[in-house]
Order: C-alpha cells, then sequence, then structure tokens
C-alpha cells in the first residue's frame, strides 16, 4: 500500500463561519483572513494505492461552476487535481474508486466534467461510493444546507450508474461506529457537520490514519468549541469531537486534514489546556 496528497488547489472562506463563536481576536491568529474576512483554506485529497485498487478520497472543487460562482470562493494557487495526479505517474483514467466523505461541492465537485453540454464522470473508469442516510440528505437538502449540495455534482453520479453505496451488512462492522471499506480502510460515521458523513480510516505501517473531512477540517478546529457555523448540529459536532479526540489520543492516531493550508498531518497530546496538535508532518513521512 501507498499513500499520497493529492492537492487540487485553495479557495477562500469567512473565517466567521470557519470558526463559528469563536471570536476573530482569537482565531485570526489561527488562520489570518483578508481585508474581507477570507481565510484561505486547502482542498487536499488522499490517493491509495492499495494492490490493483487506486482509490481517490474527494477530488475538490472541480471546474465546471460559471465564473460567478468562483468568484465566492477565490479560487488560488497552482495545484490542481490533474497535476498532483501526474506528479505521482497517475492520471484520472487510473482512479478505480471515488470515495466521497460527503457531497458538499468542495468534496465531491472535482467527480463530474461537463463535456459540451453533457454532464459525466471525470473518472471514467471509477466506482463512486457514498450512503444511502446521506445520499438522500444530499438530494433531498434543507435550506440551509442547499446552497452546498448542488445538482450538477451529485445526480449524474447516480445517472452514470457508477454509484455504490457503503452499507453496514452482516461481517463487515469492524467494530461500533466503523464499517469496513477494505481490508486495510474502514470507514467512521458522523453526523453533525451533515447527515452520515463518513471518515476513512486507514491502516498504515503499523499506524492508524484517520482522513478527517469537516469533523475537523483543520489542526485549528482541534480544540473543543472551535466548531464551524456551517455545521447543521453544532452540539452534537461538540460531542462527536470530544468522543473521537480521546479515542485518537489513547490509541496514537495520525489526522490527516483535508483543509488546513500550512499542515498535513499532525499527532495529539494532553496539555493543560486540553487536547492540542503534538507533531505536525507530511504524509509521505510517515
Amino acid at each position: 500500500m501507498k499513500l499520497y496528497s493529492i492537492n487540487t488547489g485553495y479557495f477562500k472562506l469567512d473565517g466567521g463561519a470557519m470558526f463559528g463563536v469563536v471570536p476573530k481576536t482569537i482565531w485570526n491568529k489561527i488562520n489570518p483572513a483578508d481585508e474581507n474576512n477570507l481565510c484561505s483554506w486547502a482542498l487536499r485529497c488522499m490517493l491509495i494505492e492499495d494492490g490493483d485498487r487506486l482509490i481517490l478520497i474527494d477530488n475538490g472543487n472541480g471546474d465546471k461552476q460559471d465564473a460567478k460562482f468562483f468568484s465566492h470562493y477565490h479560487l488560488h494557487g497552482d495545484d490542481t487535481l490533474e497535476r498532483s495526479l501526474a506528479k505521482y505517474g497517475f492520471t484520472k483514467d487510473d482512479i478505480t474508486d471515488v470515495l466521497l466523505t460527503h457531497l458538499h461541492f468542495d468534496h465531491c465537485g472535482g467527480s463530474i466534467k461537463r463535456e459540451g453540454d453533457k454532464l459525466i464522470p471525470n473518472f471514467p473508469n471509477a466506482t463512486f461510493w457514498s450512503n444511502k442516510e446521506h445520499w438522500d440528505w444530499a438530494t433531498e437538502p434543507n435550506e440551509r444546507e442547499k446552497a452546498s449540495f448542488l445538482k450538477e455534482n451529485i445526480l449524474p453520479i447516480e445517472e452514470s450508474g457508477k454509484l455504490k453505496f457503503i452499507e453496514v451488512t452482516k461481517g463487515n462492522e469492524s467494530k461500533l461506529g466503523e464499517v469496513k471499506f477494505s481490508e486495510t480502510i474502514s470507514v467512521r460515521f458522523v453526523n453533525g457537520h451533515t447527515q452520515a458523513m463518513m471518515l476513512p480510516q486507514i491502516n498504515y505501517n503499523e499506524k492508524t490514519i484517520v482522513f478527517m473531512a469537516d469533523l475537523l477540517p483543520s489542526a485549528g478546529h482541534i480544540p473543543i468549541p472551535y466548531i464551524m457555523a456551517y455545521d447543521m448540529q453544532p452540539l452534537l459536532s461538540l460531542q462527536e469531537k470530544r468522543s473521537f479526540l480521546k479515542e485518537a489520543i489513547e490509541k496514537d492516531y495520525i489526522l490527516f486534514f483535508e483543509h488546513d493550508k500550512d499542515h498535513e498531518c499532525c499527532t495529539l497530546q494532553q496539555t493543560e489546556r486540553g487536547i492540542r496538535p503534538k507533531e505536525f508532518f507530511k504524509l509521505e513521512e510517515i
């Protein structure tokens, strides 16, 4: 097995929305805002080479939306999905599986491309993985979350016939709250940010790496109260963070961050202020 960090670029989001009730005087020291109160965030994915499978976890914004849409998010940087794959000798045609943590546009937008007047899979040989509970949540969205679930990112996956759901079936539960995806990858479900978001958990070099998605979008979100205003159930997010961080420090998990512009991975330590990052490093250093 080999793991690769796949950077698809950077975008900007309102700092207040990203840190919720935490005052700007505090969070601005973590991720400084520009004159419009916007902070830069990574669109970082993970590629897993596992036997004859090449599994991509999430895929960024994509590029099929119009200029008006992207003007809200100020995409920047030189990284793209294609360049990052090419860095390791791969193309989009090589991807066998796309595991989508959830269907917000910044996590699944690269799934579908526009070709003429058609919307088709951006990974022609891949199976796309979601789960039924989250799929239903995304395709019949509530008003508060609707702007994050774009039909053009989601429905063409199903229409292509390449959509599959991860389900709890007899024999595939590795432990409470986790479902086996493969011999080396399990999936844990959390519901605070959005319903049935999936966090892939990878056994690699005798270590456990957890792809944090939007439970912990960055290392700056490790303190328990630092919860995004985007979360649908912030008190549930708080409980899920507390439970996960306790488990992570006890079992020495490595956290992989999707949106942290400065840090790919970290371990944790207990301090007088609570659980905090211990050591930062890149995925390739594991």
